[in-house]
C-alpha cells in the first residue's frame, strides 16, 4: 500500500494478546517501558458484547475467526489435499483464547517438562525435555493464580507438585453431575477433587466480586467478568501504567529484520486498512502456536529464506493439539433426579489419578479428565442424536437432563510430521498464504484414549449411568480442544529448537515467542495456566535481564532415578 505511516519507536512491540501476550503486557509496561500490543480482532467489552444467547456463541461463531477472512486449511499427511477446515480456533480479540474457554486451571506435574528423559526414544515421535524444570516456574504459576484469579482447593490433589502458595478463591460447589462423578470415582477408588478454575468464589482474597454461575460458559464470553480473561485482568494492569497501548483490529503481516539480523519492528494493517511500520527493540510473538509460527514462515528475508529464526528448520513442525475426548452417560430418567446441566459450571470435578505413565496400560503418558454437562439445549453433545424434527424433539426431552459426559485431555506425542506451513494455494484476506496443518495421531495417542475413555465409561457405569457412549480418537485430530502446542519448541540445541529457555530466539536475539509454541511437548493438563506462568518469567528475563544488556542461562538440576 502506498500510504506508509511510521509511529515512534517503543521498546516492545506484543504481537497477540491472549494468555502469552497478557502477563508480558503487564510485566514489561509495570517495570517502566513502553509497550505496543497487536491483536487482528477487536477489543469486546464483556458487559456490551457478551451473554448467555447460545445462538449467537456456539450457532453464529460470534467468537470464531471468520472462514472467510481467516480461513485455515488441514490435512492428515502430504499425499493428501489439505481440506479449509476451522481447525483449532482460538478467538481473534483482545483476550485471545482466555474470552472464550472454560477455564480449567490446573497445574503441571514435574514429569511434564522430562519426557524424553523419563521415556527415551519413542518410534516414531520427537521427545524432548524442555529446558526448564517445574521448580523455574512454580514462582510464576502463584502469580498468575493470585493475579488472574484462581479458584481451587489447596491440598486436594494427590500426588501434585509442590507448591509455595494456597488458592486465593475456594473451589466450585459440585454440581448434580459432578456429585454423580465423586460417587462413580469413590466406588472404585479414584481420586477425585474440584478442579482449579478460573472462576472466583464468594469470599476471595482478591475481593473480587462473584455472582451466579450457569453451565453457559465455554465458547461463551462472560458478560459478568467472574470468569477472569486477560482482557479483564491483565491488559487493564497494563493499561493502568500509561505506558502500554493497546492496537486492537491490527493485523501482522511481517515482522522486520535489518542486515545484521535483528529484528527491528512489524508490519502490519490497522483498521484503516492502511499499512504501517512499527519499530522496537524487543518483539514479542504471543499468537498461539499456529499463527506465531505462520508469521515466522511470512517473514522472509535474505538471512531468512525459509523463515525467520528457523536456521534449524523446526519452525512449524512438532505441534501438538490435545484432542477433547469423552464418554457420555445416560441415567435412568423414571429413577434418577434430573442432572441440571444447565445449572451450576460447565465442569464441575476431575481427576489427575491416571496421569503419571503406567506402562502396564499400553501406552506412556496420561491427562486430565473432568466431568462436563452434555452442552447447552440446542447443541447437546449426543453420539447419533437425531438433527432434526420430532425424533430430536424427543431426545432432547429424553436425554438432556439426564445425561452427563467424562472428558479427557489427551496428551498427544509431539511428530516432526505433524506442522504447521504455508498453504501453497489458500491466501486470506489481506491475500497472505493461510496456515496448513498436517496432522495424525502416533499410535501412542490411538491407545492412550481407548484405555482412558474405557476407564471414564467404568466410572459412569459405577455412577449409576444405565448406557454409555465412549468418542474415541479418530484417525485425526479435529483441534477440538483449541489447544496449541509446539511449533517454535524451545532447547539448549539450536540445530533441535529455535527458542532457548527464555522463549528467546536462538537466530534473533531481540525476538521472543511467548506461547504455547515455545513448548517442547505438550503436557496432560490445559496449557492456560502454564503459558501465562511461562510468560511471566520470560518477560521478568526481557525487563530485568535483556533489556539491561545482560544475559543469563538456566542451570538444570541433575534428574534423580528410581
Amino acid at each position: 500500500m502506498s500510504d506508509k505511516r511510521k509511529p515512534d519507536p517503543v521498546d516492545v512491540i506484543i504481537v497477540g494478546l491472549g494468555a502469552g501476550g497478557g502477563p508480558a503486557a503487564k510485566v514489561l509496561s509495570e517495570a517502566g517501558y513502553s509497550v505496543v500490543g497487536f491483536d487482528k480482532g477487536p477489543w469486546l467489552r464483556p458487559a456490551e458484547h457478551y451473554s448467555g444467547d447460545e445462538l449467537k456463541f456456539q450457532n453464529r461463531s460470534y467468537l470464531w475467526p471468520d472462514r472467510d477472512l481467516m480461513p485455515r486449511t488441514v490435512r492428515r499427511d502430504e499425499n493428501e489435499e489439505a481440506q479449509i477446515f476451522n481447525f483449532s480456533p482460538v478467538p481473534s480479540n483482545v483476550g485471545g483464547g482466555t474470552s472464550h474457554m472454560a477455564g480449567w486451571m490446573p497445574r503441571p506435574r514435574e514429569c511434564d517438562f522430562t519426557m524424553r528423559s523419563l521415556h527415551g526414544d519413542l518410534d516414531g515421535a520427537n521427545l524432548a525435555d524442555w529446558p526448564i524444570r517445574y521448580e523455574h516456574l512454580e514462582p510464576y504459576l502463584t502469580k498468575v493464580e493470585w493475579s488472574y484469579g484462581i479458584s481451587g482447593l489447596t491440598g486436594a490433589e494427590v500426588g501434585a507438585a509442590p507448591r509455595s502458595k494456597a488458592y486465593p478463591s475456594g473451589p466450585l460447589p459440585p454440581t448434580r453431575f459432578g456429585k454423580k462423578f465423586y460417587e462413580g470415582a469413590q466406588k472404585l477408588g479414584i481420586d477425585a477433587f474440584p478442579l482449579p478454575m478460573s472462576h472466583l468464589t464468594e469470599g476471595n482474597a482478591l475481593g473480587r466480586p462473584a455472582v451466579n454461575r450457569t453451565s453457559f460458559w465455554n465458547q461463551y464470553g462472560d458478560p459478568t467478568q467472574t470468569r477472569s480473561s486477560t482482557a479483564t485482568t491483565y491488559i487493564p494492569d497494563a493499561l493502568a501504567t500509561g505506558n502500554f497501548k493497546v492496537r486492537a483490529e491490527s493485523f501482522v503481516s511481517e515482522v522486520k529484520v535489518d542486515k545484521r539480523g535483528k529484528a527491528t519492528g512489524v508490519v502490519y494493517v490497522g483498521p484503516d486498512g492502511v499499512e504501517v511500520e512499527q519499530d522496537a527493540r524487543v518483539v514479542i510473538l504471543s499468537l498461539g502456536s499456529i499463527e506465531s509460527s505462520r508469521l515466522l514462515l511470512l517473514s522472509t528475508s535474505a538471512l531468512f529464506p525459509d523463515g525467520l529464526a528457523n536456521s534449524s528448520g523446526v519452525v512449524g513442525r512438532n505441534a501438538t493439539f490435545h484432542e477433547y475426548i469423552f464418554a457420555v452417560g445416560l441415567f435412568d430418567r423414571q429413577v434418577d433426579e434430573p442432572l441440571n446441566g444447565w445449572t451450576g459450571n460447565y465442569q464441575s470435578g476431575g481427576s489427575m489419578h491416571f496421569y503419571e505413565t503406567d506402562e502396564s496400560r499400553g501406552h506412556i503418558g496420561g491427562g486430565i479428565i473432568a466431568t462436563t454437562q452434555i452442552g447447552q439445549p440446542i447443541n447437546m453433545i449426543m453420539p447419533g442424536r437425531p438433527l432434526w424434527g420430532q425424533a430430536m424433539k424427543d431426545a432432547d426431552r429424553d436425554y438432556f437432563n439426564h445425561s452427563m459426559k467424562i472428558g479427557f485431555i489427551l496428551q498427544d506425542m509431539p511428530q516432526e510430521t505433524n506442522r504447521v506451513d504455508l498453504d501453497p494455494n489458500v491466501k486470506d484476506a489481506w491475500g497472505l498464504p493461510v496456515a496448513r496443518i498436517t496432522n495424525k495421531p502416533h499410535p501412542n495417542d490411538t491407545a492412550m484414549s481407548k484405555w482412558q475413555i474405557d476407564k471414564n465409561i467404568e466410572i459412569l457405569e459405577a455412577a449409576g449411568a444405565k448406557r454409555t457412549m465412549p468418542v474415541y480418537l479418530g484417525d485425526r485430530f479435529t483441534g477440538n480442544a483449541c489447544h496449541q502446542h509446539g511449533t517454535v519448541r524451545m532447547g539448549t540445541d539450536p540445530e533441535k529448537s529455535a527458542l532457548n529457555e527464555w522463549g528467546q530466539a536462538h537466530d534473533v536475539d531481540n525476538l521472543f515467542v511467548l506461547d504455547g509454541a515455545s513448548f517442547p511437548t505438550a503436557m496432560g493438563v490445559n496449557p492456560t495456566l502454564t503459558i501465562m506462568a511461562n510468560s511471566w518469567r520470560c518477560a521478568d528475563y526481557i525487563a530485568n535481564t535483556y533489556l539491561k544488556g545482560r544475559s543469563e542461562r538456566l542451570v538444570l538440576p541433575k534428574l534423580e532415578r528410581a
